[in-house]
C-alpha cells in the first residue's frame, strides 16, 4: 500500500489516533499563517504516484478550507495518484439549500470546490444531511456513522438503566429522528423513543418547544448530530425535566461547543455531554463533557479503502 497520510492542523490530536490504528506516522508537512492571515501549506516529502490523505477538520471553517483547498492543489501538482479529502466535520454543512431568495448553498459550494481542485474522494462522518452527498458530481463520498463508537459506550455507561427499561432516546427536532431511532433500536428492546417539536425565529434561537412522547421517571438521553451553542440542549434539557424526566444526556457527534457554550451547558440540568473528537478537544472544556475518539474507525476506514476492502461493516451496529 503505497499512501501517505497528512495533518493539516485543524485536528492534530484525532489524525494521530488515525496514524496510530494505521501503524505508521504521520506525513511530512508544513502549514503557517502569514502575518495577513493568508495560509502556506508546503508537503516535505515526495508524494508522486502516491495515494494522499488529507485531514482536516473546518472549524474556525474559513481558515481551516482554505487550508485544504491549497493542500489539494499542492498534491495534485505533485503527481499525487489519488487525493481524498478526510473531513471529520463539514463546515457549512447546515447551509444545504436554499430557504430564502439570493442565498448560497454553502455546502455544494465548498463540495463542487474540492472537486474542481482535484479531490478524488471525500471521506467524512455524521453529515448534518445526508443529501449533501449528492453535491459531490465525481468524487467517491463515504460517511461514516459516530453510532459505530458511540452504541458500545452507551450501552456499557447506561447498563443499569438498559437492563431496567429505563433509559429513553429524545430527538431534539423532528429533522433527527431516524438519527434517533437508529440509536433507540440498537440500545433498547422496545426501541422507546420521545421527539422535541422547536420552531425558530433566526439561526440558534428557538422560540417554543413541545415534547413528542413519555419521559416520566425515565433517563432521558438526547442524541444529535452537533452541540453549537447548547442553547437547544439546555432548553430541551429543562423541558425533559419539566415532563419528568429523572436525569438527562446528550450525545452529540461534532463538539463545536462555540460562543458562550461551556457556561450555558454548565449551567443547564444536563449531567453529561458526549461528543467525539471530530472536532478538535485540545481547548477548555466543561466538566459536563466528555469525550469518546473515533478515530480508530477512520483509521479503519483509510485500510479499507487502501486494501479495496467495503466499508459496510464500519456502518454496522451489533
Amino acid at each position: 500500500m503505497d499512501f501517505r497520510v497528512f495533518s493539516l492542523g485543524s485536528n492534530d490530536g484525532l489524525a494521530q489516533v488515525i496514524a496510530k490504528t494505521l501503524g505508521m506516522p504521520l506525513g511530512q508537512v508544513k502549514c503557517k499563517s502569514f502575518s495577513d492571515g493568508e495560509q502556506h501549506v508546503q508537503f516535505l516529502e515526495n508524494l508522486r504516484g502516491k495515494h494522499v490523505y488529507l485531514i482536516q477538520s473546518t472549524p474556525p471553517p474559513a481558515e481551516n478550507w482554505i487550508r485544504l483547498f491549497l493542500a489539494i492543489d499542492a498534491a495534485r501538482g505533485a503527481s499525487a495518484s489519488e487525493i481524498t479529502a478526510v473531513v471529520p466535520y463539514f463546515g457549512y454543512a447546515r447551509q444545504d439549500r436554499k430557504s430564502r431568495p439570493r442565498e448560497p448553498i454553502s455546502a455544494r459550494v465548498f463540495a463542487v470546490t474540492m472537486e474542481t481542485l482535484g479531490a478524488n474522494r471525500f471521506l467524512t462522518m455524521d453529515l448534518h444531511n445526508d443529501a449533501i452527498g449528492g453535491y459531490f458530481r465525481h468524487a467517491i463520498v463515504d460517511n461514516l456513522l459516530a453510532r459505530r463508537v458511540f452504541i458500545p459506550f452507551l450501552r456499557e455507561r447506561f447498563k443499569k438503566a438498559l437492563t431496567s427499561d429505563d433509559l429513553v432516546v429524545v430527538s431534539p427536532d423532528v429533522g433527527g429522528v431516524v438519527r434517533a431511532q437508529s440509536y433507540a433500536k440498537r440500545l433498547m428492546k422496545e426501541a422507546e423513543l420521545a421527539i422535541i417539536h422547536k420552531e425558530r425565529e433566526m439561526p440558534n434561537k428557538i422560540t417554543r418547544m413541545k415534547l413528542i412522547g413519555n419521559v416520566e421517571g425515565k433517563i432521558a438521553l438526547i442524541a444529535d448530530d452537533m452541540a453549537d451553542t447548547c442553547g437547544t440542549l439546555a432548553t430541551a434539557a429543562k423541558l425533559l425535566e419539566e415532563n419528568g424526566a429523572r436525569e438527562v444526556y446528550a450525545a452529540t457527534t461534532h463538539g463545536l461547543l462555540s460562543g458562550d457554550a461551556g457556561a450555558i451547558l454548565d449551567g443547564s440540568s444536563i449531567k453529561k455531554l458526549f461528543i467525539t473528537d471530530t472536532i478538535s478537544t485540545d481547548r477548555p472544556l466543561s466538566s459536563k463533557v466528555e469525550v469518546v475518539s473515533v478515530g480508530e474507525i477512520f483509521g479503519k476506514a483509510i485500510q479499507r479503502i487502501e486494501e479495496g476492502a467495503s466499508l459496510s461493516a464500519l456502518f454496522e451496529t451489533d
